[in-house]
């Protein structure tokens, strides 16, 4: 289009359709300070009465002219503030949702289990989150957000609604739910009551110590072999992890990871518990493994044994069978494997270093190696066992999975 040349616009009574689109293509082209000050300029071509005009022949608006109209007075741009335009983020009005939405998703989360991600996976949908916001947090449907919104928030808090076929369990035994439901109501009780402190243990694969490439990358060229034929030595980790505090501990050992190196690493973190917490209970969550389920007889003397020296009292939740991953202390495993496995790992130093060096929600874990030995297949006999049994309780039709062992 061929532009036209101005008239004098302030004895122009009606601009023409050609002129008009010339002076709002113009407009359009500009941005910020400069399409207002075009505006403003126009305007006093136009004389007396022209913010008026402009507004009934351009469609202008009157505040953006008179800004403009400044701005050329003064001889300085106002700075645009693009980012307080739109509207506001739903947490702004609500500013417990986003905790909220956790509590709701955390329990049900699972972490992906080939470790090779930090993503997490959680069966809830975007309208059962809605619904349980309404029913469990007490929220009127006049307040929350619409179920896309939801959706959103759970992207951006890292969570993955999608479900994946390597996060489905292989298998589900017949008192599945009936455990997840003692689960959800214990670990809620023991986050709620004064007293009760909730920690989450378990093992994580072996770690091979030696020049080995664990499939990761660093800025470095680094020369790593592709088989682990003769490993230096062999680390075996234990994590207990608290989930209320987002506080993880990571111990090694290069014996085996046994009963009894669980219940002495349970020992050393005692004096830490006791001093922040004070607890008379703690409640723990692990997986039904074969040196810490609750038939293993040495694991539930120790136990008991831990809890009458320190009176205090155990309560045992174990999350049911091929559903380990919900376990909330794999959630670090995802998280060490991906910080490390860019990593030579090719002294036990640096095995230890580089866990102190990884972070759980900004926070550093305390790692340490337990250099004492522990033997294989140390078990009570079958009296002493029946023993224990009279000083613990077992939650009635899932007695494998949830046992209380109370301070006496």
């Amino acid at each position: 289009m061929n532009h036209p040349e101005l008239p004098n616009l302030e004895k122009t009574n009606e601009f023409s359709l050609e002129l008009k689109l010339f002076l709002n293509d113009t407009r359009s082209n500009l941005k910020g300070s400069e399409r207002r000050k075009f505006m403003a300029n126009v305007v006093r071509l136009m004389g007396k009465g022209g913010q008026r005009r402009a507004e009934k022949e351009l469609g202008w608006d009157r505040k953006t002219i008179q800004k403009g109209t400044k701005e050329l007075d003064s001889g300085f741009d106002c700075i645009d503030n693009f980012s307080g335009r739109g509207r506001k983020p739903v947490e702004e009005k609500l500013p417990n949702l986003l905790d909220d939405i956790k509590d709701i998703i955390k329990p049900t989360s699972q972490c992906d289990p080939t470790f090779r991600t930090t993503q997490l996976y959680s069966p809830l949908t975007g309208v059962e989150v809605l619904r349980r916001l309404r029913e469990d947090k007490k929220y009127s449907p006049e307040q929350l957000p619409t179920v896309q919104t939801i959706r959103y928030k759970l992207n951006q808090l890292g969570y993955r609604l999608k479900k994946v076929a390597k996060t489905k369990p292989p298998k589900k035994i017949a008192e599945t739910d009936a455990i997840f439901s003692y689960v959800k109501t214990a670990n809620q009780v023991a986050d709620s009551t004064e007293g009760v402190i909730r920690i989450s243990i378990d093992t994580k694969a072996n770690v091979k110590v030696g020049p080995f490439s664990r499939g990761g990358y660093s800025r470095q060229k680094v020369k790593a072999c592709d088989h682990d034929y003769k490993p230096d030595t062999i680390l075996k980790p234990f994590g207990i992890f608290l989930p209320a505090h987002d506080e993880s501990y990571i111990y090694f050992t290069e014996s085996n990871a046994t009963a009894d190196f669980m219940v002495d690493c349970l020992e050393d973190l005692w004096p830490m518990l006791k001093t922040r917490f004070k607890p008379h209970t703690i409640a723990i969550n692990a997986d039904n493994g074969p040196e810490n389920n609750s038939r293993r007889s040495q694991f539930m003397k120790r136990l008991v044994n831990f809890a009458i020296r320190h009176e205090v009292s155990i309560c045992l939740i174990y999350y049911p069978p091929y559903h380990s991953k919900y376990n909330p202390v794999e959630r670090l495993w995802g998280i060490l494997e991906n910080h490390w496995k860019g990593q030579l790992l090719d002294s036990v130093d640096k095995v230890v270093g580089l866990a102190r060096t990884m972070t759980y929600n900004g926070i550093h874990p305390v790692a340490k190696l337990i250099t004492k030995i522990y033997e294989k297949g140390v078990k009570i006999g079958e009296k002493a066992m029946e023993r224990l049994e009279e000083m613990i309780e077992r939650i009635r039709g899932i007695e494998k999975w949830a046992v209380d062992i109370p301070c006496y």
